[in-house]
C-alpha cells in the first residue's frame, strides 16, 4: 500500500493490487490506487497532489470459495464410516438376515442410528460455513444474555439421558448488555451444555455461572462447569479444530460430530469474544465463554486495520472510498 501510494504520488501510475489483513478474523481487500489530476487553473507549488484510494472487501467471496472446498472435503471424509455402516446392513438384510425378524429390528436400529449421524453432521458442517462467511462482520442487535442462556439450557436438556444431570442457571446481574446474534449465541452456550451433559459425569451437576470479572471491566464472562472426568493438558489447544475428538468412539457412540467446539470459536470471533477453558483430569472442566460489553462492542475495528488507517492518515491521503462491505 505504502509503495503504491509513493508511485502515485512522485510517478503518477496507478495501481491494482490485493492484500490481507490478519488478525481474529482476516480479511481480504482489492485496492486502487489512483493519481488524480489538478484542478484547472490550480497553482503547482502550492496545491498537494491528491491521491485516490478506493478499497474493495472481498472477503465474503474468497470464504466462499475455501468453506466450498472445505465442505467437500470435510464431508466426504467424514461420511464414509455412517455411509460404509449402512451399505453393510443393508447387504446384511439381503443376505445372511433375510426373513430373521430380530435381524431386521437390529440393523433397522443401525441404519437409523447412522442416518441421524449423517444428518447431524451435515446440518452442523452448514451451520459452521454460514458462521465463517459472514465472520468478519461483528453484529449490532442488542441481544439479552439471561433469555438466550434460558434458551440454549431449554436446547440441551431435552437431549440429555435418563440419570444424567440437569442444568443449573445461576442467577446473573443485570447489568449484562451486549451486541450480538441471539440465535448464533444461543448455540454457543447450548453447544458447551450439550457437552458438559454428554461428557460431565452421570449424575452430577452441570452449572452455568457468571464469571468473576475485575472491577471496571469491558468483557462479560459465562462459564459452563462440569463435574466429569476432565481432559488431558495436551488435547486442550485442540479442542476447537474441526473434527479434533479427545476418545473418538466415545465422541461417536454419544451422537458427537466433532464441530461443536470449531462452531463456538468461530461465533465468539465474529463476536469479537474468545473462549477459555479450563480442566484437569479427575476435576471437571470449565468453559468460560468472554464477550465485550455493549459499548466495548460497537465500531471496533482490528489493531492492524487501526495502524493501517492510521498509516495512510499520515500518509496525507485525502480521499478512501469503500465499497461492498458496510462495516
Amino acid at each position: 500500500m505504502v509503495d503504491a501510494v509513493n508511485r502515485a504520488y512522485l510517478e503518477k501510475q496507478p495501481s491494482r493490487f490485493e492484500f490481507s489483513i490478519r488478525g481474529a478474523s482476516e480479511r481480504h481487500l482489492q485496492a486502487f490506487v489512483q493519481p488524480l489530476p489538478k484542478s484547472v487553473g490550480s497553482n503547482d507549488v502550492l496545491t498537494p497532489p491528491r491521491v485516490l484510494i478506493l478499497l474493495e472487501d472481498h472477503t465474503r467471496a474468497r470464504r466462499a470459495e475455501q468453506l466450498h472446498r472445505d465442505f467437500v472435503a470435510n464431508a466426504s471424509h467424514e461420511l464414509k464410516t455412517p455411509l460404509a455402516s449402512m451399505t453393510a446392513s443393508i447387504e446384511t438384510l439381503r443376505g445372511p438376515a433375510k426373513g430373521d425378524d430380530a435381524a431386521y429390528e437390529r440393523f433397522l436400529g443401525i441404519m437409523a442410528q447412522q442416518a441421524e449421524r449423517m444428518r447431524a453432521l451435515v446440518e452442523d458442517l452448514m451451520s459452521l460455513n454460514r458462521i465463517e462467511l459472514n465472520e468478519h462482520i461483528a453484529p449490532r442487535d442488542a441481544v439479552d444474555l439471561s433469555l438466550i442462556l434460558e434458551d440454549a439450557a431449554a436446547l440441551a436438556e431435552p437431549g440429555a439421558k435418563p440419570g444424567q444431570a440437569r442444568i443449573n442457571l445461576a442467577p446473573l446481574p443485570p447489568d449484562l448488555s451486549l451486541r450480538g446474534d441471539a440465535r448464533e449465541l444461543t448455540q454457543v452456550f447450548a453447544n458447551l451444555m450439550n457437552n458438559a451433559l454428554k461428557y460431565g459425569g452421570d449424575g452430577k451437576q452441570i452449572d452455568v455461572v457468571p464469571a468473576k470479572v475485575a472491577p471496571g471491566s469491558s468483557r462479560i464472562g459465562i462459564s459452563v462447569i462440569d463435574r466429569g472426568p476432565g481432559i488431558a493438558r495436551e488435547h486442550l489447544p485442540r479442542l476447537t479444530e474441526r473434527f479434533y475428538r479427545v476418545d473418538v468412539p466415545v465422541s461417536r457412540n454419544k451422537g458427537g460430530t466433532g464441530l461443536g467446539l470449531a462452531i463456538v470459536k468461530h461465533v465468539l470471533n465474529r463476536h469479537r469474544g474468545e473462549l477459555e477453558i479450563d480442566s484437569e483430569l479427575g476435576r471437571g472442566s470449565r468453559f468460560t465463554v468472554w464477550l465485550p460489553k455493549d459499548d466495548a462492542a460497537k465500531g471496533r475495528l482490528e489493531p492492524s486495520a487501526t495502524a493501517l488507517l492510521q498509516g495512510l492518515r499520515e500518509d496525507g491521503l485525502r480521499g478512501i472510498a469503500s465499497s461492498d462491505d458496510k462495516e
